[in-house]
């Protein structure tokens, strides 16, 4: 029991560290408000649409182009996949060396999609509290 406790702990301290670092790269950009923004309205979406249908969403809103307001979606969807990438369960991690968070999540199996999206959200529930705090508009 104390080992899980453990663990737990861990886990909650690495995503902690990563969300932190994601919210100074947000409040690090041009459009800081928005990313802010969005980071507090994606969990919701997720919870209402699904998570593949968010992420397909903020995949088709997010653009490259660091002036525009959809770039802020472009790091949120590059902050989520990278977090994907290295969370210690190695959830996806090893499917997203080859194909894009989209195209991995439809095509999980229920069992893993839920464990994704509650691990998503264990995330989102951390860089929404770092972003609340570091991004002063």
């Amino acid at each position: 029991m104390a080992d899980e406790l453990t663990i737990q702990k861990t886990l909650e301290r690495q995503r902690a560290n990563f969300a932190y670092a994601c919210a100074e790269n947000g409040n690090g950009i041009e459009k800081k408000s928005e990313y802010k923004a969005y980071v507090k309205k994606i969990p919701m979406l997720i919870k209402t649409n699904g998570l593949g249908a968010t992420f397909a969403f903020v995949n088709a809103k997010s653009s490259a182009e660091t002036d525009k307001a959809g770039y802020a979606y472009h790091l949120l969807y590059q902050h989520t996949t990278e977090w994907l990438k290295q969370e210690p369960k190695g959830l996806i991690s090893e499917r997203l060396i080859n194909d894009n968070l989209v195209k991995v999540l439809i095509g999980l199996n229920s069992h893993e999609y839920r464990a994704v999206t509650n691990e998503v959200l264990a995330f989102l529930v951390w860089l929404k509290r770092f972003a609340e705090g570091l991004i002063k508009e």
